[in-house]
Parts: structure tokens; C-alpha cells; sequence
């Protein structure tokens, strides 16, 4: 039924982008009553942002405060902990810097800038002039020194280091105020899971408005580029997926063949559901009963990667921010491009695993960069697509950081 569920959405989705386009483009300058469809669209499209800019906070805080503290409770934050960090942390910044080199490889030249024909969006964007100002601006939304006043300026940085802290703080707290803090942390971010999925519901919705938005102020113009930003995102992950990981793999000692065997079921359920929450359970019994990974590993690794460990939507949040930024006619530097790994490593770890979360991360890192959330409208058209794919990646490297740990504990699994 879940399954259904999520291919009904999914048609539902396709369907939206093929009326916004043919409705946008018969809409290019018709106004009803002085008011510019272009602008009614805008308007009802960033109803669907607000939505979900609206949960960011509290979704990522509780996400964050409830793992970590659940991690840390049953003392498991030593030894197996480290591995299992250094591994997300480096399976995540390998597939950011895959998604950086082949933005770079790329010339965007040929693609006009849409900014000027998209009346809506603000025509004076202005990012730090120099590294040293854009560094301190990121350790300042790291470090804030009001932790509401940065909940109320939407500082997701900031809230990230400070609910990092709530956790970790909440397992040195002995007595029962400690299971219940960690029960109503756990609680709150389940019922911000219900809310998340009741908002998307509406996907179809504010695919709808944001795709035949860009087509009525653009033209297909504005889409010239959107296929070539599909293809580099599947070919980064595809780098990651069959290269980079792999070999992470085999140079732990494991089989990337034998490994793929183990989770094939895992990476199937995975595209189909656009989600590694729900497809944790196939992911678990994949790791522990066909790969060999012992039960005390792949209950810690698994379950912690679903929130923690989203090395696919790294990849993607890196180049959609790159690739918007040149669709904006905004040329980065090289610290501003290393400012957008730094940010895309920190919003995969605490994104909850459900459908399209990625487009809240990427509301994140947009709105510390100073660029327009709105401009996410140029990558709407392929998000759903490119959410499988990137889901498959993300599972693919939770079960294979599992392998890679049971192996430094000195597990024999999946030996070449």
C-alpha cells in the first residue's frame, strides 16, 4: 500500500510538471484584472516554500536531539561511534567533491543566464566579497550568540551545533528526567514526520505553481538547462555508487560484488519508495542477514545513517546550489564553493529520509548563502526523478558503512 501510496504521488507529480509547462507557457503575459498569472503562480508556489521552510527547524532540531541522544544512551558513543561518524563523514564528502569536479568540468556558458526574465526574484544579489568575510559569516550562524533569535532568523547552522550539543548533553544526564527527555524528543520528531509527509502531500501542488511560474515569466528558455543539470547529478551518482564506494569497500577488505548482492532488495525498495525511512527495515535485514553483519553493528550503523548518513543528497544539494548560482549569473570563488561543501555535508547529516526532504536542505543552504530559496523553481521539473536515484545512493552507503565498520571490528563479512 506504502508503495502505491508513493508511485500515485510520483504520477501525480509528472502530471503537475506537464500542465504547469503547457498552462505557464499560454499564461507568458495574460493578466486577470491587472494581476500577471506569472505573479499569481509566484505567489502560490512560495506558499508551498513557506510550508517547508515553516518545519525546518523544529524537524532537523528533534531529528538531531533524538538520535544523538538516543545514540549516547546505552554508552555506545565510544569506540563504534567514531568509526561509524568517520565513515559518514567521509562517504559524504567524497560524493560532495564528486558532485564540485564535475560542476566544474562544465561550462555553463552556453546557458543565458533566467535571472533577467524572472521579474519575481531579486536582481541585486550580493554574496561576501572575499573568504575571510564569508567565513566569519558561517562561524558567526555556527556560533550565535542568541539560540531563539537564530531559531527566529531561520540560522539552521547555528541550530544544528546547538541541538548536536542538546544531545549529547542529554546522555550525560543520569536519573529518569533522562528517559524522559529523550521520549518526548523522540515523540516530537515523530509527529514532525506526520506533518512532513501531510505537507507533502501537496508536492503535486507547488511542483504545479513553481514550474508554470518559471515557464510564464521564462518561456522554455528558462529550461534550456534543466536536462543538463539532470545528467550531472545521475553521473555523480552514478561516480559514487559504482566507483567511489566500491572501492571505499574493497580497500576495507569487503567484495563490492558480493556486496551488491546483499543489498539488491534494499536498493530496489529504496527507488521505488524515495525514502530510506521507509525502506530501513528491508535495509536492516539486508545488512544483517545477507551481508553477515552482526546484529549489535547493524541495529547501531543503520538506523543512525537513515537521518545521518545521506551522502546522495549531499551530492545533489552541492551541484543544485553550484548549478543555481550559475543559472543566476553568479560566478563563486573558490572559498564560496568550499563554504557550499562545508554546508551540504552539515545539512545531510540531520535530514530526516523521507521523499523531497532534500529541497528543505537546500532551502538551507540557499538562505545562508544569501541566494533566492525561490530560484529552487529551476530544478522542480526533475526533483522527483532525481530523488530515486539519489535515494539509492543514500541507502547503498548506510548498508555500505555497516560492512566497512564490521570489517574494522574485525568482522569477516562479505570477504573478496
Amino acid at each position: 500500500m506504502a508503495k502505491a501510496n508513493k508511485n500515485t504521488i510520483l504520477i501525480r507529480v509528472i502530471i503537475a510538471i506537464i500542465l504547469a509547462v503547457i498552462i505557464g507557457y499560454y499564461s507568458q503575459g495574460i493578466s486577470i484584472g491587472g494581476l500577471q498569472l506569472a505573479s499569481l503562480y509566484e505567489m502560490l508556489g512560495q506558499l508551498f516554500l513557506n510550508a517547508l521552510t515553516m518545519i525546518v527547524i523544529p524537524l532537523v532540531a528533534s531529528s538531531l536531539i533524538a538520535g544523538i541522544g538516543s545514540l549516547t544512551l546505552d554508552g555506545s558513543f565510544g569506540r563504534l561511534g567514531v568509526k561509524t561518524f568517520f565513515y559518514y563523514i567521509v562517504t559524504i564528502l567524497v560524493a560532495v567533491l564528486i558532485g564540485v569536479g564535475l560542476v566544474s568540468l562544465i561550462s555553463f556558458d552556453q546557458f543565458k543566464p533566467v535571472l533577467d526574465k524572472m521579474s519575481e526574484m531579486p536582481t541585486n544579489i550580493q554574496l561576501p566579497s572575499s573568504g575571510y568575510d564569508l567565513l566569519k559569516q558561517i562561524l558567526f550562524k555556527i556560533f550565535p550568540s542568541n539560540i531563539f533569535l537564530a531559531a527566529s532568523q531561520g540560522n539552521m547552522l547555528g541550530i544544528i551545533l546547538f541541538s548536536v550539543l542538546f544531545g549529547l548533553g542529554l546522555s550525560k544526564v543520569s536519573g529518569p528526567s533522562q528517559g524522559t527527555l529523550l521520549k518526548f524528543w523522540q515523540g516530537f520528531f515523530a509527529v514532525m514526520m506526520s506533518v512532513t509527509h501531510i505537507i507533502m502531500k501537496f508536492l503535486p501542488f507547488g511542483v504545479f505553481f513553481l514550474v508554470a511560474r518559471t515557464v510564464a515569466s521564462g518561456g522554455f528558455a528558462s529550461f534550456s538547462s534543466v536536462g543538463f543539470f539532470l545528467l550531472i547529478v545521475l553521473l555523480g551518482l552514478a561516480l559514487f555508487l559504482f566507483v567511489a564506494l566500491p572501492i571505499m569497500l574493497y580497500m576495507r577488505g569487503a567484495s563490492p560484488l558480493k556486496y551488491f548482492r546483499a543489498v539488491s532488495p534494499a536498493l530496489v525498495t529504496a527507488f521505488s519508495t524515495s525514502s530510506s525511512a521507509a525502506t530501513l527495515p528491508i535495509t536492516m535485514e539486508c545488512v544483517e542477514r545477507n551481508a553477515g553483519v552482526s546484529n549489535r553493528i547493524c541495529s547501531f550503523v543503520v538506523p543512525l545513517g537513515t537521518s545521518v548518513n545521506m551522502t546522495g543528497s549531499a551530492l545533489y544539494e552541492c551541484v543544485a546550489v553550484l548549478f543555481i548560482a550559475a543559472m543566476l549569473g553568479i560566478d563563486l570563488t573558490i572559498m564560496q564553493q568550499a563554504m557550499v561543501v562545508v554546508l551540504s555535508l552539515l545539512t545531510a547529516m540531520g535530514m530526516a529520509g523521507i521523499p523531497s526532504a532534500s529541497l528543505i536542505s537546500l532551502i538551507i543552504i540557499l538562505n545562508t548563502l544569501g541566494l533566492p530559496a525561490e530560484s529552487i523553481a529551476l530544478i522542480v521539473p526533475v526533483e522527483r526523478i532525481l530523488d530515486m536515484f539519489r535515494t539509492v545512493v543514500n541507502v547503498a552507503s548506510e548498508a555500505g558503512c555497516a560492512v566497512m565498520v564490521a570489517r574494522w571490528e574485525g568482522e569477516n563479512v562479505l570477504p573478496r
